[in-house]
């Protein structure tokens, strides 16, 4: 492996937004999304919205979870987000409904390919269905279908698809 790392570039487009949003919305991230108290889902629900997410009813996501771009974002009624979850989602992650993501948990829909001499991005989506549980630290890989009515039992590394 010989990488040209001073050559690397990132995809056109590969935010979804231009830069103007991506600062604005680290912004909010760091003052009013993480500072909001733990009980306030329905405004951090509110920000997301704002931002382009696509929130479900009734859902909770605590303070602490990041996500790297919301309009990248769907979460379907009544589902929860753990505390410290982390959603880097360079690409579309969709989860169902009544499903709970786990303290801990990293999603991460992109990577680098090592064949590529410049270290190249490469993003996939990741899809999680209806009723889904990805018990603590549970890590999904790029690319990732995890089939309805799961259990991801903790710190399991989970890629492609599982039923």
């Amino acid at each position: 492996m010989n990488w040209e790392l001073k050559n690397y570039r990132n995809p056109p487009g590969y935010r979804g937004r231009n830069i103007f949003w991506v600062v604005v919305w680290s912004l909010v991230d760091v003052t009013l999304f993480r500072c909001s108290p733990k009980v306030m889902y329905g405004f951090r629900n509110v920000l997301l919205r704002i931002f382009g997410a696509n929130i479900g009813k009734s859902c909770k996501i605590r303070p602490r979870v990041r996500i790297l771009f919301p309009w990248k974002l769907t979460l379907g009624d009544y589902s929860w987000i753990g505390d410290d979850v982390e959603i880097y989602n360079m690409d579309d992650v969709t989860i169902g409904t009544n499903t709970v993501i786990s303290q801990k948990s990293y999603i991460c829909t992109g990577s680098h390919s090592v064949s590529d001499g410049t270290f190249g991005l490469k993003t996939r989506p990741i899809e999680i269905g209806d009723n889904v549980w990805l018990c603590t630290d549970v890590l999904v890989l790029p690319g990732t279908v995890i089939h309805s009515k799961t259990i991801v039992p903790a710190r399991t590394i989970i890629e492609r698809s599982s039923t």
